[in-house]
């Protein structure tokens, strides 16, 4: 696991493929119940990182949106079965159990997403943490800027920030009329692949909110989930697990 640099009222960390039990294409903690991995062994990877984290991780059904799921209440995705993000939705029509971000008050209780290629945000301030599930679509929709305002509505302004490991923009391809339209609202979003194509800078879209927002310190991990095998990409493997970004309340 990678730590993440949360300040003094929170600690988080990222997740690799090491420590679990999952075979194959999922080798070896993949988190994500949905992607065709064996529940028994995604159970069981749960249970791991609960034991690395200090309690089972609370996690929400992502779903590309931007709405926030306050811990205690609702279900707790802490079964091994929180989805990926494979369903679609602007979050404004959610079950109780999505959510594109996850806020607690609570100490010591952990709280995450699931990412593979998506940009996995921890943010962290006196009374609360949030984990963040950044992917183009939610990003797009204000998934990080609904986060920081359910922490700042509620009295617990963000403080610190970690971004963790993502695909990056030299490898994030996509078409020249998406690159513009994101580009649009979010102009840190416009890159070029390293092969000369229009491309999205997930991260440092992130980057560039979280400092217009006011957040003064800024964990940046420099990794591409893409290009580094110790992370899942779905861009490289098509059919893969997921690994977690983690907050915790001190």
């Amino acid at each position: 696991m990678i730590t993440a640099e949360l300040g003094p009222t929170a600690w988080g960390v990222f997740t690799t493929r090491a420590g679990g039990v999952s075979q194959g294409r999922y080798a070896s903690l993949n988190l994500g119940g949905r992607v065709g991995d064996e529940a028994a062994a995604v159970t069981r990877n749960h249970q791991l990182l609960a034991q690395r984290v200090g309690g089972p991780v609370s996690f929400a059904r992502q779903v590309h949106g931007k709405r926030v799921y306050r811990v205690p209440g609702g279900q707790h995705g802490t079964d091994g079965h929180a989805t990926d993000g494979a369903d679609s939705t602007d979050g404004t029509d959610s079950t109780d159990d999505t959510g594109d971000a996850v806020l607690t008050t609570e100490r010591a209780h952990p709280v995450g997403v699931l990412v593979a290629d998506c940009v996995p945000v921890l943010l962290a301030g006196p009374e609360g943490v949030v984990a963040v599930h950044a992917g183009r679509r939610g990003l797009l929709a204000g998934v990080v800027g609904a986060a920081l305002a359910a922490m700042a509505s509620d009295g617990r302004g963000a403080t610190h920030a970690a971004i963790g490991p993502a695909i990056c923009g030299r490898c994030y391809e996509v078409p020249e009329q998406m690159r513009t339209e994101a580009a649009r609202s979010h102009p840190a979003i416009w890159a070029r692949t390293s092969w000369g194509t229009p491309a999205l800078d997930l991260p440092a879209a992130v980057a560039h909110e979280l400092t217009e927002a006011g957040i003064g310190h800024i964990d940046r991990a420099d990794t591409c989930t893409r290009t580094d095998d110790r992370f899942f990409s779905h861009r490289r493997d098509p059919v893969t697990g997921r690994f977690a970004g983690v907050v915790v309340r001190r």
